[in-house]
């Protein structure tokens, strides 16, 4: 990916909604709030749905982000990203290697990678992550994890350390501690539970868009 490509997803990050299911709420419940409140990136994360359920899934996610000139990412699943023509993946630590990842899908799909610690962000950012979502900021139950917390501080020390590689903070962030890690200046905020748990998606949405973009203008 190019640079000045990378630069304009450092500058379109803002809320990146993660979908879930919840009760009475499909992937596409979620996707479609975040859209309507303004969220211009949505990963596609999944984990218990069968092969075809999640390209049925994926397809619907694909058409719906497209037509809102939406960014689409899909956890973990490069095939699924070829199928479905998504613009790129996110990748764990228990997924393909950036490396490989690059070498399916060519330069001009987005990676991101997963950090959990300052050595894991500046291995990303050596090996050409597009972006990496760094967490968990705080406990979370969205997501089993058996790494601690890194707290702001952390988030701080790698958005040094990374310098211009695009960085969400995830894990833990709620409309009542938004400002707290914005005040690090990550370049966007990724939430799961925080709007898909919410009873009015959409405008969860906005609120904590709005949060996130002042504080962006603020930087």
């Amino acid at each position: 990916m190019s640079s000045q490509f990378r630069a304009e997803l450092k500058d379109n990050m803002g809320l990146y909604v993660i979908t879930t299911e919840a009760p009475g709420k499909s992937h596409l419940d979620v996707a479609s709030a975040a859209i309507e409140g303004g969220a211009k990136i949505i990963q596609y994360r999944d984990k218990l749905s069968t092969n075809r359920r999640m390209y049925d899934i994926a397809k619907g996610l694909r058409k719906l982000t497209e037509d809102a000139g939406v960014k689409l990412i899909i956890n973990d699943r490069v095939d699924l990203v070829l199928a479905v023509g998504a613009d790129g993946v996110h990748l764990g630590e228990d997924d393909f290697s950036l490396k490989v990842t690059r070498g399916i899908l060519g330069p001009e799909y987005i990676i991101g990678i997963s950090a959990t610690s300052i050595d894991e962000a500046v291995v990303a950012y050596r090996d050409g992550a597009d972006y990496i979502g760094v967490g968990p900021v705080y406990h979370t139950d969205s997501k089993k994890c058996a790494v601690p917390p890194i707290g702001i501080e952390g988030i701080a020390e790698i958005k040094v350390m990374v310098m211009n590689l695009p960085m969400v903070a995830i894990g833990g962030i709620s409309i009542d501690n938004v400002d707290e890690v914005m005040s690090v200046k990550p370049d966007g905020i990724a939430v799961i539970s925080a709007v898909a748990s919410a009873q009015n998606m959409a405008e969860a949405v906005r609120m904590l868009n709005e949060k996130i973009q002042r504080a962006l203008v603020d930087d």
